[in-house]
């Protein structure tokens, strides 16, 4: 892999600095030593005489986990300290810092938006949003917008541009919004803006990308110019996006938990990374010459998950442009950056399919040569976050085996010959509810830290008031506790599928307010479930008192079905938010860019709708179809043999209607702006029967087209 082994050459030494190093040692040093206690702990609680190498492999794996926990709780003890010593030095937020004299007329930048098969509405409502904030501030001329279309279904790909049509007409005439759709979505977003970087980077210094739910503030992009341009050694800038625009229960908590303990996680990664920091993929800024120069991403060689394209690209591109000497930082203090989250459990869970797969390919990176400390650590804690689960269900089928075996053959009080006295087995209760105890506070630290910083910045009204905040904190960390053992099942399985290489699908994520089924939820559900009640009803035959610490586990397995449905719905969100649980700083006073976006989203709700719509819509009705004409490249000439199979393919569609058109063919014809002319004007002329395929109670709600004869 020459892409990921070869040096770079940067501004700066390449690899981690000093500081840098030290702190990762640190932090090293600060999981390992508990860890290595807990796991000693545990081979004093476990009885005696027990099963040796069972009890080593059950200490080995307790103390893989305690470390995996505690790193979060280091991170958070880490950005509580400096948000409270930014509380103390009362330092302002890093976007009221905003230079008189704007930068120079070369330092332009592209807000680009990649899409897959998105709303276009929502999309193009997030960058109208974006646009009029940014034209707020003052400084819109240095900045150009696009949408990235890499969606491969006909009726997306028309509606995306309707969409865009309608963005353009809303916005001034001079507005530079522009939209493109790649033929091939090869590397899918990666190699979507490897696209754009080929084709435009030259003409622009910088990009901010986002997501398609992304909002950015004016103020915040201008701060991330201003901050580039201070720092001509940093290479990308990472905001802390909060979540917003929730309205089903667990979106809601789960908007609620980002924006109350994510700023103080956001700070202490700031802190252990320092400029070896993180990049999530969207709302970040990126340098784009040092960009292009180390960041080309090869096919990892080999088959199966492990093999192909990379699918977490952000985490190697950001180790790429370290590794070369550019400065990759996280500005956890920035306001302004904003996205949405899953409305659902299973919305989750199917993005983190696709996050597991693509966190398990960095095993193949963590030792590649001259990356920095900190992101060889970043790959780590990408494959623990999933690996974690299958040593957690590896945890409770080891302390299981030990309770089966210790039920079904006695033990053994004189392990040795010739020994005169007994060994009783030593079961210390008390020391395992100590240890259970502290393996609590340490997962639960990080939540009561934030708490306590929200108290001290005064940030408490943003969350309802502080007895509100403190309901939803207590409730928010029940339903976690709840969906923690789901997730965990899951997780398994996911990894599982990676490890006997079987790839992921990528497909559209779920955005806006969904809903599981009762169906939906049995189908993915049942699984655990029907797990639940045979493990548990096991564990309790043989040995009721561990029963009852696999209870909890066991119990979330049972309820998976009704709270995943429960918790998918808008109807308990609504009522949750009604009574003030849940509340975040942006509901409470929503930003000015927020409040854009709720207007534009009204505005395009209310707008009538065209009577046809996506592929029927560009060969049939006259606007859309000379839209989408205007948007296909100029093509040569084609063979004769390529004009017979257009006609041919005409043809076809005349005779056996839209429906008699696969997915493959609808996307043949709008490709060809030959073709979809010609299928028009012939469509418009039909009579009879053939005509209601296409026309059938149409002819007065959409106005005929000229006829005109395309040669072919």
């Amino acid at each position: 892999m020459p892409a990921i082994d070869g040096a770079g050459a940067g501004p700066m030494t390449s690899g981690a600095s000093w500081p840098a190093f030290w702190r990762s040692l640190l932090l090293a040093v600060l999981v390992a030593i508990p860890s290595f206690v807990a796991s000693e702990f545990l081979l004093e609680v476990l009885p005696q005489p027990g099963y040796h190498v069972l009890n080593i492999a059950l200490a080995v794996v307790f103390g893989l986990l305690f470390g995996w926990i505690s790193i979060g709780l280091w991170i958070s003890v880490a950005g509580a300290c400096v948000a409270f010593g930014r509380w103390w030095r009362r330092k302002p937020a890093s976007a009221a810092v905003i230079p008189l004299a704007p930068p120079p007329a070369e330092a332009r930048t592209a807000i680009v938006m990649p899409v897959f098969r998105e709303d276009p509405v929502r999309v193009c409502a997030g960058l109208e949003a974006t646009y009029r904030s940014v034209a707020e501030t003052g400084r819109l001329a240095a900045f150009d917008f696009y949408i990235l279309s890499d969606s491969n279904d006909a009726d997306a790909w028309v509606e995306e541009e309707v969409a865009w049509a309608a963005l353009r007409r809303r916005l001034p005439a001079q507005a530079r919004v522009f939209y493109r759709r790649r033929r091939s979505n090869i590397k899918r977003k990666s190699g979507n803006i490897a696209d754009f970087c080929r084709r435009w980077g030259a003409a622009y210094r910088y990009m901010v990308i986002l997501d398609a739910d992304s909002v950015m503030a004016g103020s915040t992009l201008v701060s991330l110019v201003d901050a580039m341009e201070r720092s001509p050694t940093t290479g990308l800038i990472q905001t802390l996006p909060a979540a917003v625009g929730q309205n089903t229960l667990f979106g809601r908590i789960q908007q609620f938990s980002n924006r109350l303990y994510g700023p103080v996680f956001a700070a202490g990664l700031e802190f252990w990374h320092m400029n070896a920091g993180h990049y999530w993929g969207h709302n970040a800024i990126i340098r784009i010459a040092p960009f292009v120069r180390h960041c080309a991403l090869p096919r990892l060689p080999g088959r199966g998950a492990f093999g192909g394209e990379i699918m977490s690209h952000d985490f190697v591109e950001a180790a790429l442009l370290r590794r070369a000497g550019w400065d990759v930082r996280l500005m956890s203090d920035l306001p302004g950056s904003y996205e949405e989250t899953p409305p659902t459990l299973l919305d989750e869970l199917k993005r983190d399919r696709r996050w597991a797969q693509g966190n398990l390919q960095h095993t193949r990176l963590v030792f590649a040569r001259g990356l920095a400390i900190p992101h060889r650590v970043v790959f780590l804690s990408g494959i623990m976050s999933y690996m974690s689960s299958l040593l957690w269900l590896l945890l409770l089928v080891l302390s299981s085996v030990e309770v089966v075996l210790g039920a079904l053959i006695p033990p053994r009080y004189f392990p040795h010959p010739h020994m005169l006295f007994p060994v009783w087995p030593v079961w210390h209760p008390h020391w395992a509810l100590m240890l259970f105890w502290f393996t609590l506070a340490v997962l639960f630290v990080p939540k009561v830290l934030a708490v306590l910083l929200a108290f001290v910045n005064q940030r408490t009204r943003g969350f309802g008031g502080a007895a509100r905040m403190l309901a939803g904190v207590v409730l928010e960390s029940v339903l976690s506790a709840l969906l923690a053992p789901v997730r965990m099942l899951f997780h398994t399985a996911f990894v599982v599928s990676v490890l006997i290489g079987r790839k992921t699908q990528w497909g559209p994520q779920a955005r806006g307010d969904m809903s599981t089924s009762w169906r939906q939820a049995l189908r993915y559900h049942t699984g655990g479930t029907v797990l639940a009640l045979v493990w548990g009803g096991a564990m309790y035959a043989l040995n009721p008192g561990y029963f009852w610490w696999l209870a909890p586990v066991m119990g979330a397995w049972v309820v998976a079905i009704p709270v995943s449905v429960w918790i998918s719905r808008v109807g308990p969100g609504l009522r949750a938010r009604a009574m003030g649980l849940f509340l975040t700083p942006e509901e409470i006073t929503p930003p000015g860019v927020l409040r854009i976006l709720a207007r534009a989203q009204r505005e395009c709700a209310s707008r009538p709708r065209l009577p046809l719509r996506g592929f029927l819509a560009a060969v049939v009705d006259p606007g859309v179809n000379a839209l989408h004409c205007a948007l296909l490249r100029e093509r040569p000439a084609p063979s004769e043999g390529i004009a017979l199979a257009r006609q041919q393919l005409v043809l076809n569609a005349l005779k056996g209607g839209p429906q008699a058109l696969g997915a493959r063919e609808r996307l043949r014809i709008l490709m060809d702006r030959d073709t979809l002319m010609l299928l028009h004007e012939r469509i418009w002329a039909l009579k009879g029967p053939r005509a209601r395929f296409w026309l059938g109670g149409l002819e007065g709600a959409v106005p005929a087209p000229s006829p005109v004869r395309i040669p072919m």
